[in-house]
């Protein structure tokens, strides 16, 4: 058995009854981290000392009676953007170099609290914005269905190793689709919660009003057993949402009969110019729909571009906010992608992001109003599969991702195929907000409904060939 193939509710249920050793597990995970990730260079700072006394841990507790739930003593990674107390976390950034936290993140105290083992620090983007760039202190994370290839980001490293078997699930974060983007090119599911279901105390911050927090794995069950614990109010949060928590595991099965799907077709067949791979295999997903029972329809939102622009100067604005001063003072501690992307937030006006927030407003106004007949809208994560390493600028030109967070709606990024060259395709599913359970449900029927979660990199194949 593949131990590092589990997903988490199967692994769960065999630790729940002592099928599975959760120090078994995790060291199952270490061992294929040591031999495969010098190729990956997902992982920053393998936390191995410490997993291992949190697996041996959770096993004597287990066996004491004292299970906790389906995330007790599973090997989880962290983007390291996500502060751990005693730890370094660095933004994958040499100005962060040497911060040590004294506190852990909310969500990473919660996830300890249930039981799950922290693997290590996983690479990012420098500050979730800097794209994959080669003059930081450490390398940028590679795909691992070809490690030539862009994992995507800004959470590059969970991406990549979650595909990879390096780690059960990751922690991720989504400003503009940096938890979506990944599980994109990844071929993972990765979920970017309603906007302020999740609280982002702790995670260091890019864009106060559109930044979001979420789980990335390998199936969106597994990503409803994650946001079972991360979902929660924190008061000192100022964006977080005091709503009741769904029962997000109770709400997969029973079919999809009476769902419906809305289709912004124009996003991507007049707005954008998709792969004819990547459009054959959203239709050949809306067929899938279909049989399973839902109803399908086209609507029409504004375009694209101005989803995206609106996003990308409030972006801008508020990061160079946050790193104006570290900016002027040091600005060669920063990368050369992560200095110029924010450094535009110098020359937006006061009037240009006032009025970018009200045309925002609008925007939420108008996708509120066209959810009032489906249930969910359904479009490609990506309108490309992943690029060479490098040769993506993700700030250039319109992002089917974008236009959740600028409203704060949950949305889900699930694999719906492969490319003729064996790249990972994507599916976008997107709900009315604090109905994530929604969302999580149609990925998971999807999931359950079609092949693509019975196929993983065959890294070791991969690795040897980008080797010769």
């Amino acid at each position: 058995m593949d131990l590092h193939f589990l997903t988490i509710a199967q692994a769960a249920a065999m630790i729940k009854v002592g099928k599975l050793s959760p120090v078994e597990l995790t060291a199952a995970f270490f061992k294929r981290i040591h031999a495969l990730d010098s190729q990956l260079d997902s992982y920053l700072m393998p936390l191995e000392a410490q997993a291992m006394a949190d697996a041996a841990k959770a096993e004597a507790d287990i066996a004491a009676g004292n299970w906790k739930g389906p995330l007790h003593g599973i090997p989880i990674g962290l983007k390291d953007i996500y502060n751990t107390a005693g730890v370094r976390t660095t933004g994958h950034s040499a100005l962060f170099k040497d911060h040590v936290p004294t506190e852990d993140a909310v969500t990473v105290t919660r996830l300890r609290q249930a039981g799950a083992i922290v693997l290590g620090k996983l690479a990012t983007w420098e500050f979730a914005i800097g794209g994959a760039s080669f003059d930081l202190p450490w390398p940028p994370a590679r795909n691992p269905w070809n490690t030539a290839h862009d994992p995507g980001g800004s959470s590059s490293g969970s991406g990549s190793a979650v595909a990879a078997g390096l780690a059960m699930a990751a922690m991720g974060t989504d400003t503009g689709g940096s938890i979506r983007g990944p599980a994109s090119w990844c071929g993972i599911a990765g979920h970017k919660p309603t906007y302020g279901y999740l609280s982002r105390r702790g995670i260091l911050p890019l864009s106060f009003s559109l930044d979001h927090a979420g789980p990335m794995c390998w199936t969106s069950e597994d990503c409803a057993i994650m946001m079972q614990v991360l979902a929660g109010y924190d008061p000192l949060d100022p964006a977080s949402a005091d709503v009741p928590i769904a029962d997000f595991a109770a709400a997969l099965g029973g079919g999809l009969n009476g769902l419906r799907i809305g289709v912004p077709r124009h996003f991507f067949e007049t707005d954008l110019t998709p792969d004819p791979e990547v459009l054959a295999a959203f239709n050949a997903a809306i067929e899938v729909y279909k049989s399973l029972g839902a109803t399908v329809t086209d609507v029409t939102l504004s375009p694209l571009s101005k989803f995206t622009e609106i996003n990308s100067l409030i972006t801008a604005s508020e990061a160079f906010a946050i790193h104006g001063r570290w900016l002027r003072e040091t600005p060669e501690l920063y990368g050369e992608r992560g200095r110029l992307r924010i450094m535009a937030g110098a020359f937006v006006s006061a009037e240009d992001y006032v009025n970018a927030q009200r045309e925002r407003t609008r925007l939420v106004q108008e996708v509120t109003a066209t959810m009032r007949d489906v249930d969910l809208l359904m479009m490609p994560t990506r309108h490309i599969t992943a690029p060479i390493l490098g040769g993506y600028d993700s700030s250039v030109g319109p992002s089917l991702t974008r236009p959740f967070n600028m409203t704060g709606f949950p949305a889900l990024s699930i694999c719906n195929g492969f490319s003729s060259a064996g790249l990972p395709i994507s599916l976008q599913i997107a709900g009315r907000p604090f109905e994530d359970h929604i969302v999580l449900k149609a990925g998971d029927a999807y999931e359950k409904a079609t092949s693509w979660r019975g196929m993983r990199p065959k890294l070791e194949a991969t690795l040897a060939a980008a080797a010769n």
